[in-house]
């Protein structure tokens, strides 16, 4: 699609919005960066684009004459794709891209694209890692932090993108195809914009529906969706798996992980050689090894490169040990299978700080993973309640609902002994007491250190 001179439209201001504007204005677009809220500050948002003098600021409503003169609309993935404004353009035939769909359209290079219920930034971090300490040129983008938008220009023929990609952003695609992509897991989340477990399975199977068998799409055998989608998925499925031996994949062995391919196998790794906890994590390093190998790395380096890696800052994020206790952050853990594997990653007694934004999730499995490690169970935000109330329902009795967030950490801190671990994991997100789990996070690991002082 041709878009120099047109005029795009921009919905969102945050930093994909942004980032979406910044690209377009230097590729000789027009581009209107809009956003429905105006008591936002023009001259600040200015100053965040770089005073680009081909973007244009609209706040509040896009008047009728602008309306008319619009050729694309460019979505932020905080947009529900449903909302009425964006059917108005669409039933005028207006196309309606993401900010991935449209970074991919200026992008030059190969795509390693990653997704999944959980898992996917420490997934993504990982690869981005290990294609550093193989290729010369190398982003790590999207979901994780970094618009694609703003490095689309920089690639190179011999680039290597690695993309984390959420379900929002997924929705928008329309030519983006990656030569590698992967589902790591699928489990309910998002259920409050997508309605339907349905649609959300679909929506995280888009990935794959632009590759060939020429490319690779990397699943989760031990999840019943990925696992089904293998046999339709039209790139070269490859597996891996925590629980049983495959023919061809990865797998764990006990505590090795072991290479298959046509039956012969070879020994990779032990999981102590990583410095990673949790299952989970496991997981994550068996995905991002049979990623690797299908951009081609050599295995010593995916290897050397594993081992050295750290934890991804909010994933069950060891932070300090005071008076004897070992506090864990654990604040990207927005949902409740995420929530699970903070806790099994436990082997200590626990206190463990639930609760945020109400996402519409249902918290039993969660809870009946506790297996008697958590000690206390104190709970925040908006889910307070209904958490409590499952809690109760499965036999937990030291429920502790607190108001703010700094009162929760103070409770914690109370009833933590030498030898327990205080764990901030909250299966929920954090909106409504923080912008973002990153925010939640800080505080804690600031609290954390301030423990003693």
């Amino acid at each position: 699609m041709e878009l120099k001179g047109q005029k795009v439209l921009v919905v969102g201001s945050g930093k994909s919005g942004i980032g979406a504007a910044r690209l377009l204005g230097k590729a000789g677009a027009l581009p209107i960066l809009f956003d429905s809220n105006d008591r936002l500050n023009k001259e600040e948002l200015s100053e965040k684009t770089g005073a680009v003098p081909e973007i244009e600021i609209i706040l509040g409503e896009v008047p009728d004459e602008r309306k008319k003169e619009i050729t694309l609309v460019v979505i932020s993935p905080g947009v529900p794709v449903d909302s009425p404004m964006l059917e108005e353009y669409r039933q005028r035939g207006i196309p309606i891209w993401g900010e991935i769909e449209l970074a991919y359209a200026f992008s030059r290079g190969r795509v390693v694209a990653i997704t999944g219920t959980n898992g996917k930034t420490t997934t993504t971090t990982l690869v981005g890692q290990i294609m550093n300490a193989y290729y010369q040129s190398v982003y790590v983008v999207g979901n994780i932090g970094n618009p694609y938008t703003d490095v689309a220009l920089e690639t190179k023929p011999e680039t290597v993108v690695v993309a984390e990609i959420s379900s929002f952003q997924l929705e928008t695609i329309h030519t983006f195809k990656p030569a590698v992509s992967a589902i790591l897991n699928i489990t309910p989340d998002h259920l409050n914009r997508h309605h339907t477990m349905e649609c959300y399975v679909e929506t995280k199977e888009a990935i794959a529906e632009n590759q060939t068998k020429e490319d690779t799409c990397v699943l989760n055998y031990e999840d019943a969706y990925t696992r089904d989608f293998g046999s339709r998925c039209p790139a070269k499925a490859v597996f891996f798996s925590s629980k049983r031996k495959l023919e061809n994949g990865i797998y764990l062995d006990g505590e090795e992980i072991i290479l298959s391919e046509n039956g012969k196998e070879q020994h990779l790794m032990n999981i102590h050689e990583m410095n990673l906890v949790g299952m989970c994590n496991v997981e994550n390093v068996m995905a991002a090894i049979a990623i690797s190998r299908a951009m081609e790395v050599p295995i010593d380096i995916i290897l050397n490169t594993v081992r050295q890696f750290k934890a991804v800052e909010h994933r069950i994020e060891f932070v300090a040990t005071k008076n004897g206790v070992d506090y864990y952050n654990d604040s990207k853990g927005t949902n409740p299978d995420a929530a699970i594997q903070g806790i099994r990653a436990m082997s200590k007694p626990t206190i463990l700080i639930g609760g945020g934004y109400d996402k519409q999730s249902e918290y039993d499995e969660w809870i009946e993973a506790f297996d008697g490690k958590v000690k206390a169970f104190v709970l925040i935000g908006q889910t307070r309640e209904k958490i409590a109330e499952c809690a109760r329902k499965h036999g937990v009795t030291n429920i502790i609902l607190a108001d703010t967030f700094e009162e929760a950490f103070d409770i914690c801190v109370k009833q933590a002994a030498p030898g327990d671990a205080v764990l901030l994991s909250p299966a929920c997100a954090s909106w409504g007491m923080f912008p973002n789990y990153e925010v939640r996070g800080k505080m804690f690991k600031e609290f954390v250190e301030k423990i003693g002082v």
